[in-house]
């Protein structure tokens, strides 16, 4: 069940990450067949893979045919994925809704669009193997609920990320130049991030349990234990509500919120149906368990630090994987270049990377999380006996082995044998505390050393060396294969004057120019650069003067016409500095002071009176 937040979150990388074409690989007639006939498939694929499982209910445990079914579910989830993957990259769906002007100023639509074709092919499952789930659970709830509840339990997790770029398009489309010029910048971007992801992490329960249609507990024996258990510990809460997950059907419990105000208490009906009220007091004992111990606030920290991860080491990796032996042998043994291979790599690399900070970061304090909220119950009761009762009755109901793995969780039976050591030895609760409280300095400490690198990588200079050599390494490979390109000397180019490599830099754009004399960017740098180099023995004024003119002619950019003005300058042509400084000050919209003091410049020094 927890599997699908990672499955949706990681559809929602492989489209962030995919970047539009100018061309399609079909027509829109095409793509629109390809894209019904992936369905198709996919409900066929489906359909087989519940029709075996469901001749085998009735000859086989019903442990292993619940296994299995939980298999065949994980199995169709991946599929999906792969079916989206197809839907984006191969028929660039993307790619004809954006030439929808309304999707164009609100791209956020765009994406719930395309999230809800991946939803689409997970319902399909869902609504196939229905009829599975029901011949094993026996649970009245019908196929629609079935469906609905799987959306409702899954889908808020990409409520944040919806949210936070529906706002960003709404400001975009307003007439605020100066908050999104602000928003634009990396100060701008992390400000923003961190004043949603703290209200998002203060609001967010209250939207999700209205999302999940929870509704308070009724007064009565149940809300008044539960209550009792909450004073005891001295917890407090806004509501404590009912979860209709999978029709209240599943015996689970959960707290969400950080705050008081916005922090709720669920427990589904089946717990309260199933349970003894020793028994519920040791479930909800568990939920108080992480809230004493701020696992909810250990969760957004877990997430922030995902973020500064990624952003600290993902562009290195990208660079390794990209720019190392095996992927330049990919390019050239299967004819892909490096514009195509690049954004497949870059959403791959993405993906794994979430993956296995999740699956195995992420995992492994879940698991021990949910172990020290386990062991909490002796903190408040003598003994865990109706929580390992419990533990007993949620295998038996949900058709699972209990000595199934979990990836968030440890299995029911290693949840029980933790506890009955407990029982025994009361100073494994403590060992396990010291145990949790190492790990959390261990990743701390490990982000305050990305943080540092990070800095370094992204604001220093060592950041700046790594992704030039890089670069440097990658135009050279496809000089070699594609001969002189004027278009990858150019870059190579800007890369040497980038470090101030001007012999280099000169040599480079004189090949470029010796291939085609056309190219207003070229010639303007080169121009620059014979006309202002700091190194005397570089300066070649008239050949600077010359390429200048042809930059401005071909494109009268204020870049230009200021290159063409600081050549006339420098060449002592003071009056042509004059006229070319007002044209470039003329059509400058933005930083027009440095434009207006370059003018202040040439007309002081056709005035007689050069400023220093």
């Amino acid at each position: 069940m927890f599997g699908n937040f990672i499955y949706f979150i990681v559809v929602l990388l492989i489209y962030a990450t995919y970047p539009p074409s100018d061309t399609t690989n079909f027509t829109a007639g095409e793509t629109a067949f390809l894209f019904i006939l992936l369905f198709v498939c996919f409900c066929g694929f489906s359909w087989l893979s519940f029709f075996r499982i469901k001749k085998q209910i009735g000859r086989q445990h019903t442990l292993l045919t619940g296994n299995r079914f939980t298999t065949i579910q994980s199995r169709l989830s991946i599929v999906a994925i792969i079916f989206f993957i197809i839907d984006i990259y191969g028929l660039n769906i993307t790619d004809f809704l954006s030439r929808i002007h309304f999707l164009e100023i609100f791209p956020t639509i765009e994406a719930v669009i395309c999230l809800a074709v991946f939803i689409g092919y997970l319902s399909i499952s869902w609504g196939i193997g229905y009829s599975t789930y029901r011949r094993l659970h026996s649970t009245p709830i019908d196929r629609r609920g079935y469906v609905l509840s799987n959306i409702s339990f899954a889908v808020p997790v990409l409520m944040p990320w919806i949210i936070l770029s529906g706002i960003a398009d709404i400001i975009h489309s307003l007439p605020f130049e100066s908050t999104k010029r602000f928003l634009s910048t990396t100060e701008g971007e992390l400000l923003y991030f961190l004043i949603f992801l703290a209200l998002i992490a203060l609001i967010g329960p209250a939207i999700i349990q209205k999302f999940w249609r929870c509704k308070p507990l009724p007064p009565g024996p149940a809300r008044d234990r539960i209550e009792s258990v909450c004073r005891n510990a001295n917890i407090s809460y806004r509501d404590i509500v009912q979860w209709p997950l999978f029709g209240g059907h599943m015996i689970t419990a959960g707290v969400m919120g950080l705050v008081k105000r916005f922090r709720y208490i669920l427990v589904t009906p089946a717990l309260l149906q199933y349970l003894s009220t020793e028994e519920i007091d040791a479930v909800i004992a568990h939920e108080i368990g992480h809230v004493k111990k701020k696992h909810l606030l250990f969760y957004l920290l877990f997430f922030t630090g995902y973020m500064l991860i990624a952003y600290a080491t993902f562009d290195i990796l990208v660079y390794v994987i990209l720019y190392s032996k095996p992927a330049y042998l990919l390019v050239t043994n299967t004819g892909y270049d490096q514009a195509t291979l690049t954004p497949v790599l870059f959403s791959l690399v993405m993906v794994v990377f979430f993956l296995v900070y999740f699956r195995y970061i992420f995992g492994y304090f879940m698991r021990n999380f949910e172990r020290q909220a386990d062991a909490y119950a002796f903190s408040m009761f003598d003994t865990a006996a109706p929580l390992v009762s419990t533990f007993r009755k949620i295998a038996y109901t949900s058709g699972q082995s209990a000595d199934k793995p979990n990836w968030h969780h440890f299995s029911i039976s290693e949840r029980i044998g933790f506890l009955q050591r407990c029982e025994t030895d009361r100073s494994s609760v403590q060992r396990h505390n010291r145990k949790v409280t190492r790990s959390i300095l261990v990743y701390l400490s490990a982000l305050f050393i990305i943080g540092v690198m990070s800095y370094q990588l992204n604001f220093g200079n060592t950041g700046e060396k790594i992704s030039g050599h890089f670069l440097e390494t990658v135009l050279h490979r496809e000089l070699e294969k594609s001969g002189d390109n004027p278009q990858l000397l150019s870059i190579l180019g800007d890369l040497y004057s980038s470090r101030n490599d001007f012999e280099k830099t000169i040599d480079t754009y004189e090949r470029v120019l010796a291939i085609t004399s056309d190219s207003p960017h070229v010639l303007n740098n080169l121009a620059w650069l014979y006309v202002t180099c700091e190194e005397s023995r570089y300066r070649n004024p008239e050949r600077g003067l010359l390429l200048a003119k042809k930059a401005a002619a071909l494109g009268p950019s204020p870049e230009t016409l200021d290159t063409l003005a600081e050549s006339y300058y420098v060449n002592g042509q003071y009056e042509d500095a004059v006229e070319a400084g007002k044209k470039a000050l003329a059509v400058a919209e933005k930083n027009r002071s440095y434009y207006e003091d370059q003018l202040e410049k040439f007309v002081a020094a056709k005035n007689g009176r050069p400023i220093d």
